[in-house]
């Protein structure tokens, strides 16, 4: 419990040519919130594909937004390169994933569970293992796969992205335990492996089944 001494003016009872005021004091109770925090480890049951932003494709938007010259539409496509600048890579070098992508597809498991979305939203955080990158660290080798994607008016293009057949990940997450209970943080991460997923071509926004997870 924490005590607080809140201070009021308020004029006094009195009238005067000062306007003289009076110090009111009243202690108020705060509750504190109940936080916990639970280390959740989690494996793929289906590949995960990741496709971070390269410095490239960074690159390019800046120069059309800055009108300058557009790139030539005859640039060499160097796969390798483009494979690994679409890794999630913190500064120490290790591969990963982005929390929030883990934390929205736990709000959208939310509905799945009969729990509201918008309230189950700022009831828990998950913690990135580099809060620099804010990248949740994923264990398992990666390949180079190659998809056809259409883009812009249907345009057809390769792109050339991380694959990782197996992998794995802990979950580090904070919880507000007055609003949702330690069974439901297990329910939600369920969920969201379930039928959400992370990464591209993940069930939620596609036909197919990349990214899904479950309880390790």
């Amino acid at each position: 419990m924490l005590s607080i001494i809140f201070q009021n003016q308020k004029k006094s009872s009195f009238i005067n040519n000062n306007q003289k005021h009076k110090i009111m004091q009243k202690k108020v109770t705060v509750s504190e919130f109940k936080i916990r925090e639970v280390a959740i480890p989690i494996v793929g049951i289906s590949p995960l594909i990741v496709h971070a932003w390269s410095e490239k494709s960074k690159r390019m938007i800046t120069d059309k937004q800055a009108g300058r010259a557009k790139s030539s539409k005859h640039d060499i496509r160097q796969p390798e390169e483009d494979y690994e600048q679409a890794k999630h890579k913190s500064p120490q070098g290790w591969e990963g994933f982005p929390a929030a992508g883990f934390k929205a597809a736990m709000i959208r498991g939310a509905k799945m569970i009969g729990m509201v979305m918008k309230d189950t939203q700022t009831s828990f955080f998950i913690k990135a293992d580099c809060p620099e990158s804010q990248l949740i660290r994923v264990l398992g080798e990666s390949r180079m796969r190659t998809d056809m994607v259409r883009v812009g008016m249907g345009t057809a293009d390769i792109r050339y992205r991380p694959e990782y057949p197996v992998w794995e990940a802990v979950l580090r997450i904070e919880f507000n335990e007055g609003v949702v209970s330690l069974e439901q943080i297990f329910q939600l991460v369920r969920a969201a492996g379930y039928g959400c997923g992370i990464g591209e071509m993940r069930p939620e926004k596609t036909k197919y089944n990349y990214g899904r997870f479950d309880l390790k």
